[in-house]
């Protein structure tokens, strides 16, 4: 298959859904010679938010200490290959089509899921290209989700949040419960995790393991000194050992825990202060992307791929600082059909915004006029409607000075879309 043929053979796969469970991806990976035993040092990472922000954070740190480095994330926002890395770089299109067309006879026989489909094809590329170390995100959740057949070195969990209800739970301690399920007999566990009724199953999950655990708070101390748009500063004490105003490209105080969590691990894992550093500074390099990350300067824009109300009250949270500086604060808002647009909304109206919003190029999209009506109950003023991400871009640059604040968020889909409308792309 060409890259393009693989495209429309991978993404129709979407329409099983998701179906929990580990043998279909077993099976796919049997068929290309189980790549998932030799994936070099392995990190697994799940969590309801921050999951994909640590796991850049120890990619670009182990990066910087010389090792092959591997990273598995989702979702992309503009090009399929930006899920799997290897030091950076992106898979290359005939790679893709390649174990795509390697793998095809197996997922027409076993009924496979994009995802897990997906999962063989990073696991096999890793494999092959002989890695030192593989970062792996979890999709959805962790104990079925099809990245759990790995055999981890590292098994970290972050923050946990209300959100994937309909197959994790509807409570707190049920949701960690299916994440720390990536816990396994020889991992070591990080967690970030906080709350009481959310720890309690990873610390269960890790006594049945006999995994040693240690947690941010408690083996880890950590003060922010500077927050900025794009850059953020912290002391961090873990142990005996000290670091002094670490800094990192990140926006928000918020990804504090996170920033910590990633550092105990690489210093478990033996890395020096100076490599830290280094590779905390080139975070950009590992692709990532959407995190409050700013897109465009007269007016500000911030693109952010927040989706459940925990991760936007963290950007709100992290904004409010700021809006003073600005003259307005407008918002482009595209959600899915899954996602709490109540929540959501109420957060933003914090920011004192005005909103544009969009339907996002899904299937399962919220109808903008959905959201204009949620916006207007909740007493936000000047709302408006686009029908795509694009047009909702163009009219708020209309709208606003060059001393306004833009914000984009909600979707992934979003802010896909939003960089396609836009033409700015990473190093892929």
């Amino acid at each position: 298959m060409t890259y393009q043929e693989t495209l429309d053979f991978l993404f129709p796969l979407h329409r099983f859904g998701i179906k929990p469970g580990l043998e279909r991806v077993r099976q796919l990976l049997r068929a290309v010679s189980s790549p998932e035993q030799r994936l070099g040092m392995v990190v697994h990472v799940a969590g309801t938010n921050g999951k994909g922000t640590v796991a850049s954070l120890l990619a670009a740190m182990f990066r910087a200490a010389g090792q092959r480095t591997a990273l598995y994330t989702s979702p992309h926002l503009v090009d399929f290959t930006e899920r799997m890395r290897i030091d950076g770089w992106p898979i290359p299109q005939e790679r893709v089509a390649f174990y795509a067309s390697m793998l095809k006879e197996a997922v027409l026989e076993g009924g496979a899921t994009f995802f897990e489909v997906t999962t063989a094809i990073a696991f096999t590329w890793f494999a092959d290209e002989a890695v030192d170390v593989s970062v792996i995100e979890t999709g959805m959740g962790g104990r079925l989700d099809a990245t759990n057949v790995v055999e981890s070195c590292y098994a970290l969990i972050t923050g946990i949040g209300l959100d994937h209800t309909d197959w994790l739970g509807t409570t707190l301690g049920a949701i960690a419960g299916e994440k720390a399920a990536i816990i396994k007999p020889g991992s070591k566990v990080f967690s970030s995790v906080a709350l009481a009724e959310s720890l309690a199953p990873v610390r269960r999950a890790a006594a049945e393991c006999y995994a040693p655990l240690q947690l941010v708070g408690r083996e880890s101390r950590v003060k922010v000194l500077e927050s900025e748009i794009g850059r953020l500063v912290v002391d961090l004490q873990i142990g005996n050992k000290r670091f002094s105003r670490l800094e990192a490209p990140l926006t928000g105080a918020f990804h504090a825990s996170s920033l910590a969590l990633a550092v105990m691990v690489a210093v478990d894992a033996g890395l020096s202060e100076a490599v830290i550093r280094r590779g905390l500074l080139e975070l950009s390099a590992t692709g990532y992307r959407g995190r409050l990350e700013q897109i465009g300067s007269t007016p500000t824009v911030l693109l952010d791929v927040s989706h459940n109300a925990d991760g936007v009250k963290a950007t709100v949270d992290a904004l409010l600082p700021f809006i003073g500086r600005y003259d307005g604060v407008f918002v482009l808002l595209g959600l899915a059909s899954d996602k709490d647009a109540l929540a959501i909304v109420r957060e933003l109206l914090r920011l004192g915004c005005r909103f544009v919003m969009v339907d996002i190029p899904s299937e399962r999209s919220v109808p903008a006029e959905e959201l204009l009506e949620i916006c207007r109950h909740e007493g936000g003023e000047g709302a408006a409607v686009e029908h795509s991400v694009g047009e909702g871009m163009r009219r708020l640059l209309r709208e606003s000075s060059p001393q306004s604040l833009v914000l984009a968020t909600g979707s992934f889909y979003l802010g896909g879309a939003l960089l396609e409308h836009l033409r700015i792309g990473d190093r892929s």
